[in-house]
Formats: structure tokens, C-alpha cells, sequence
């Protein structure tokens, strides 16, 4: 009786918290939804608006399909070089973030410095970098650089904390250096996440690199805002199947090479 009286007693308890859980859940949507003071009906008086925007879009101009497609070529260059710049800035900040690495206190900076530089959008990063070198491309490039490092250097450090703890012991207790540590336990475990993220992000950054046009930084981003400015959407229309096309085929090769990468 005392067994079943427990069960009984835990069931009820789980449901309660499952309830509690639903009730806190849809208070925190209710709250958020009110916050937001969507109107319905201001959506449906807008649909011939929207509709008529969308109608201008099309069809496509493409008479300047050689100005987007030198477009998309500096795109891709800043995304290739602002990636790059980025991985490579990222592997000390997530070595020095690693919990099963690095000091306390090291990790309480190196994490400092990635939450500072996600703090930042990365249309302020394109905003300063014209300031510095001017309108084009590299401004965009830097900007996607230090965008980057936001993130890359976050996903270096959960590959690295992931690492199997095991075989890093083995190689201490074998009497391994620190440099043997992470050239023969941590590396070959983190080398395929760790490209698999940098895929990601140099396939992200090619869209990124379209929003950065807005402050000038250069690519196929520039062109699109000042078409849309100068009200020729059909170029506009152009520009962004173009793009489009691209990163569905970006988006396509790298995710084949990540499959390798994890299978490896």
C-alpha cells in the first residue's frame, strides 16, 4: 500500500509540474504577444499594399545580370576572406574559453570578449569599417571578419570542450606535453567540427554580406539597396534570384562536405 500511495503521489506530482510548466509557457507567449501589439486587422488593410510591392518586383530585369554576377564574385571574395581572417582569430579565443583547457580566469575574459563581439550587429561592424577604409569591399570584409570571430570562436570552444576526456588523461599520464596534448587528443577530434562550422559560416556570411550592403560595404548587398532606393525593383528582383541561386548551391556542396567531414 505504502509502494502504490508513493506512485500514486509521484504521478501527481509529475503532472502538477508538467501543468506548471504549460501554464508558465503560455503566460511568457501571452506576455511576449502583448508586448508585441500585433494587429490583425492593420495586416489584413495592408495586404493590397504588400501585394502591389510584390507586383513590382517582377519580372526580373536581366539586362544587368553581368553587373550582379560581378556583384556576387566580390560577395563571395569578402565572405572567402572574412571568414578565413575570422576562423583563424577564433581558434585562440576558443582555446583560451575551454573549460577543460584553459584557467578560470582566462576563460572569464576569452568569454568576455565573445559576448562583446556578439553584442554588436554586424551593420554597426560595416558602419565603422566605412568610416575607416571608406565605401566597398573592404569594409565588408573586416566587418564579416570580426562578425565572425562572434561566432566561430564559440563553436571552437564547444568542439574543444566536447573533446573525450579519456584520451587526454592517457596522453598526461604518458607524460605528453601540453602541445602534444592538443596536437594528438584534442585536434583530430575537433578538426572535423570544427571545418564543418567554418563551412557554415562562410555559407552565412554570404548572406550576411548581402545586408551589409545597406551601410555601403561593398557586394551584391550594395547594388540591391541602391536599386530598391532609385525604386527599380525588377533590377532589384534580379540581384537577389542571382544570389539566390548561389547560396542554394553554396548551401548544397558545403552541406555534402560536412557529411563527409562527420563521417570521417
Amino acid at each position: 500500500m505504502t509502494q502504490n500511495n508513493s506512485g500514486n503521489l509521484s504521478k501527481t506530482y509529475g503532472w502538477i509540474k508538467n501543468l506548471s510548466i504549460v501554464a508558465a509557457l503560455i503566460i511568457l507567449y501571452g506576455w511576449a504577444l502583448r508586448g508585441l501589439e500585433i494587429d490583425a486587422a492593420t495586416l489584413v488593410s495592408s495586404w493590397p499594399y504588400m501585394t502591389d510591392f510584390v507586383s513590382r518586383l517582377w519580372p526580373p530585369n536581366l539586362e544587368i545580370i553581368d553587373v550582379a554576377i560581378k556583384a556576387l564574385i566580390e560577395t563571395v571574395q569578402m565572405s572567402l576572406w572574412g571568414t578565413t581572417i575570422g576562423a583563424i582569430l577564433s581558434v585562440p579565443i576558443a582555446i583560451c574559453s575551454a573549460h577543460n583547457i584553459a584557467p578560470k580566469w582566462l576563460q572569464w575574459l576569452a568569454n568576455l570578449l565573445q559576448n562583446a563581439v556578439r553584442s554588436v550587429p554586424s551593420i554597426v561592424l560595416g558602419l565603422l569599417f566605412v568610416s575607416a577604409t571608406g565605401l566597398g569591399a573592404p569594409a565588408g570584409t573586416l566587418a564579416l571578419a570580426i562578425y565572425t570571430i562572434g561566432y566561430l570562436a564559440k563553436f571552437y570552444q564547444e568542439a574543444i570542450e566536447s573533446v573525450e576526456g579519456r584520451s587526454i588523461e592517457s596522453l598526461q599520464v604518458a607524460g605528453a606535453s601540453w602541445l602534444q596534448v592538443a596536437q594528438y587528443g584534442i585536434f583530430p577530434q575537433v578538426l572535423p567540427l570544427a571545418l564543418g562550422y567554418t563551412l557554415w559560416m562562410f555559407e552565412y556570411n554570404i548572406r550576411a554580406a548581402s545586408v551589409l550592403g545597406v551601410v555601403g560595404a561593398g557586394g551584391i548587398g550594395f547594388e540591391l539597396v541602391n536599386y530598391i532606393r532609385s525604386f527599380e525593383y525588377n533590377k532589384a528582383t534580379t540581384m537577389m534570384l542571382v544570389l539566390l541561386v548561389v547560396v542554394t548551391a553554396i548551401d548544397v556542396i558545403s552541406s555534402k562536405w560536412r557529411q563527409r567531414l562527420e563521417t570521417k
